[in-house]
């Protein structure tokens, strides 16, 4: 049965798109729930549950000003953002669709190694990042384009190693069930994902 606390986050978050839409007081509130649905996890040590934290994670909300900011584009609109989670290698896709013209589609992914430190932390160093057309880079699904990459294959896009040192971060998973994560970063972004029950995937 789904927690009131959960419910009410969820609701406040629905017309948000993501957070680009969120006024000062729209976010202090959304905050506040965030806040008591932490208070309310059932999941003390996430990251003894590969089981639950693997898979692709859809972004519902975030305060991220760095991702948000892809919104502001000319031209172009923040799609949907994935951020998939690979228990058996420790690695991190972060994908964001970005909508632009006909055809003219996009994708930014950057892959990142993460070590725990605890319970429910992770250090995170990223190293790979693709941006290109997704018409180029024959993406489909977050699933199908992370098999791509870890097949090998190369892209028709700007593809480069990460090896700046800056380039590093943490990342506290707060909150976990069964199809919702609550995260929290070392740049003081919130982070509310959702994934389905079923491991075949998430379509665009």
């Amino acid at each position: 049965m789904q927690s009131s606390a959960k419910t009410a986050l969820l609701e406040a978050i629905a017309g948000q798109n993501r957070g680009i839409l969120s006024s000062p007081d729209d976010q202090t509130a959304i905050l506040e729930m965030v806040s008591r649905l932490e208070a309310d996890n059932p999941v003390s040590d996430p990251l003894n549950h590969p089981e639950m934290l693997d898979g692709d994670w859809r972004l519902l909300y975030t305060t991220s000003n760095e991702l948000l900011g892809i919104n502001r584009f000319p031209l172009y609109a923040l799609g949907q953002v994935y951020q998939c989670v690979r228990t058996r290698d420790a690695r991190i896709y972060n994908l964001a669709e970005v909508n632009g013209l006909p055809l003219l589609n996009g994708l930014v992914s950057v892959t990142a190694q993460y070590e725990a430190t605890s319970d429910r932390r992770v250090n995170v160093s990223f190293n790979r990042a693709i941006f290109g057309l997704q018409s180029l880079v024959s993406y489909h699904t977050p699933a199908s384009f992370i098999n791509q990459i870890e097949a090998g294959e190369s892209f028709r896009a700007i593809d480069f190693k990460i090896t700046n040192r800056e380039q590093r971060g943490w990342l506290e998973i707060t909150y976990l069930d069964e199809d919702c994560r609550v995260g929290r970063g070392n740049q003081g972004s919130v982070f509310v994902l959702t994934k389905p029950t079923t491991t075949s995937g998430i379509s665009s």
